[in-house]
Formats: C-alpha cells, sequence, structure tokens
C-alpha cells in the first residue's frame, strides 16, 4: 500500500508544484527579506538570486538523472534542496552565497561524470575550475581541493596523473585570468589579504556574539556574520534543522545502502565524507556559518530526498509530514527575522 509520503515522492507533478510555491516564496522574500516591497519584481538584484536558485536546481535535476540516486522515479532530491534553499531566507539577498552554492553543485556535477574514468581530463579541469572559481568570492573554498583529489582516489575511481594536472590547470585558470589586473594596477596587497583569510579561525562558542554581516567578500577584507536583525538565532536554528535532517538520511542510507547500486553506494559515501568535512569546517571558522549553510543544504537534499522517497512506514510517513510542518514553521520563522 503507498502512503501519501510515496505517492507525493513518486508524483511527476511533484517538482512543479514545488516550484510554484517556491516562486511565491521567493517573491515574498524579496518583497519582505529584501524589502524591496510590492516593486521586487523590478529589482535587477532579486531577478538575478532568483535564475542563480533556478539553475542551481535545474543542476540538481542533472545529478539525480544522470546518477541515479534515487533507484525509483522521483523528484524528492531535486525538491528538497530547493525547498532547504528557500527556508534559509536570510541567504537568500546575499548572491556571493548564492554564485559559491551554485559553484559547489557544477564542481559535484563534474566530479560525478568522471567515475571510474581516468581519463576524464575535460571533467575533472571542470570540477577544480569551478572550485578555484567559488574561491574568488570564498577563498576558504580552497579547503576542498585536497579533499575532492581524495575522493577521485577512493571513491570516484578517476585519480591519474593526467586528471591530477587537469586539475592543477583548472585551479590555476581563474587567478591567471583575473591576475592580469592586479599586475597592472601594481596591486599586491588585496590577493595576499585574501589568501592570509585562509588561516583565520574562531572557537565556536564566538559565533554567539556576532553581530552584523557575516560575508568574506570578493578581494575585501572579511567581516562579521550575517544575523538576521542582530539575532544570530536564524543561522543557528537553521543549522541544527540541516544536522538533523543529514543524521536521519545518513542513517538511513547506511541501514539500506545494499539495496542500491554500487555506483550510487560511492557517490552517496562520498556525500558522507564531504558533509564531514563541512562540519568541521563549521566548528572552526563558524563566521563563515551563511557559506557554510549554502554547501550543507546541497549535501543535506540529497540525504533526505534519498530517505523521504526510499521509505515506506507509518513511521516515516509520519516524519514526512513533521518535517515538512517543520519547514515551513522554520521559513516562516526566517521570513520574519530577515
Amino acid at each position: 500500500m503507498k502512503r501519501a509520503q510515496n505517492r507525493i515522492a513518486e508524483s511527476r507533478s511533484t517538482l512543479t508544484i514545488v516550484a510554484i510555491l517556491g516562486a511565491l516564496v521567493a517573491c515574498a522574500i524579496g518583497a519582505v527579506g529584501m524589502g524591496l516591497g510590492d516593486a521586487f519584481y523590478k529589482s535587477v538584484e532579486w531577478w538575478g538570486l532568483t535564475a542563480i536558485l533556478a539553475i542551481s536546481t535545474a543542476l540538481i535535476v542533472e545529478i539525480n538523472n544522470s546518477n541515479s540516486l534515487i533507484r525509483i522515479y522521483s523528484r524528492l532530491v531535486s525538491c528538497s534542496f530547493l525547498i532547504l534553499t528557500l527556508m534559509a531566507t536570510f541567504l537568500y539577498p546575499l548572491w556571493r552565497e548564492a554564485i559559491v552554492g551554485l559553484l559547489f553543485i557544477v564542481a559535484y556535477l563534474f566530479l560525478l561524470r568522471s567515475y571510474q574514468d581516468k581519463t576524464a581530463v575535460g571533467s575533472i579541469y571542470g570540477v577544480f575550475c569551478a572550485l578555484s572559481t567559488s574561491s574568488i568570492f570564498f577563498v576558504q573554498m580552497f579547503y576542498f581541493v585536497p579533499l575532492f583529489w581524495l575522493l577521485m582516489g577512493i571513491r570516484m575511481n578517476s585519480l591519474s596523473w593526467r586528471t591530477f594536472f587537469a586539475s592543477l590547470l583548472g585551479i590555476i585558470t581563474p587567478y591567471w585570468l583575473i591576475g592580469g589586473y592586479f599586475l597592472y594596477t601594481q596591486d599586491y596587497l588585496t590577493p595576499m589579504r585574501h589568501f592570509m583569510a585562509l588561516g583565520q579561525f574562531m572557537p565556536l562558542e564566538q559565533v554567539f556574539s556576532l553581530n552584523g554581516p557575516l560575508v568574506a567578500p570578493f578581494f575585501t577584507d572579511p567581516v562579521l556574520l550575517y544575523t538576521p536583525r542582530g539575532s544570530v538565532l536564524a543561522p543557528i536554528f537553521t543549522l541544527i534543522f540541516l544536522l538533523l535532517l543529514t543524521l536521519i538520511g545518513m542513517i538511513h542510507f547506511l541501514r539500506q545502502s545494499s539495496r542500491d547500486k554500487l555506483r550510487t553506494q560511492m557517490i552517496y559515501e562520498m556525500f558522507i565524507i564531504v558533509t564531514f568535512a563541512i562540519i568541521v569546517f563549521i566548528a572552526l571558522q563558524p563566521q563563515h556559518l551563511n557559506f557554510q549553510l549554502k554547501l550543507l543544504i546541497v549535501n543535506t537534499s540529497m540525504f533526505i530526498g534519498h530517505y523521504l522517497a526510499l521509505t515506506n512506514t507509518k513511521l516515516t510517513n509520519i516524519m514526512f509530514f513533521v518535517i515538512l510542518f517543520l519547514t515551513m514553521a522554520l521559513t516562516g520563522y526566517n521570513l520574519y527575522f530577515s
């Protein structure tokens, strides 16, 4: 017997309905969260941010389709990504975070295309070019470079001398393109400050005392955490909820992974490794929580989408609606404090 949870998960209209509802939430964020009122649709910034979200969601759909993340027909991974992204309404106006999140998805897309192909120099170049480009806006993305090399070797089986040198070329390309500007202007201090931010750490407990915008602007001095209306509770509540969903999804996958194909198992094990790295990153540099939330949302959507689509018990059916209710409640809370 199919429960409501499963009918929703397997429906071909679910993504369309979620997209329509998501568009309404995006309009509310533009009007309220961005303070644009009823003229939000005239804002180029709002349209640009909405376009980034739409492209990101489309790429998640492509990752799901091309890699069979769920062994049945379901759009819950992409639906989960869209819902969780809009839930964090305070992140919506931050275009640097939006670009970093988009490029992180692009890196995943290219990395998964290199599965068991040690000659996939084009895909590996795309992975590290995306990571390097995102580091222009958030230099700490360089932390993921050695991790992705490790994943190429132990999970994707795509590491070879050819792909390694392709990755180096991908890393160099964005900085080679913009480096000419700083050479021309003889501005060497700005790039130096940009890379010095890699060594800036903050004790986790200090995040509760932050007040101000937490962003790492493109080639400027880093400033503090974006806290809606001076309150850090919205990001903290969002983080706790995402970690809870991630834990539920991980436990389900580890218990049921034998039912998935070997390729799918390898992919989700890769997601687990990256997720733990993000959590460690949050503990070491909580002043960059906004960027880290963007990255965490991508991985959380993979796990919770897998869980909700492939469970079929009375308890999980109840959990489905509890999660949905809590997501809507947190969306409203974040929107109110945006």
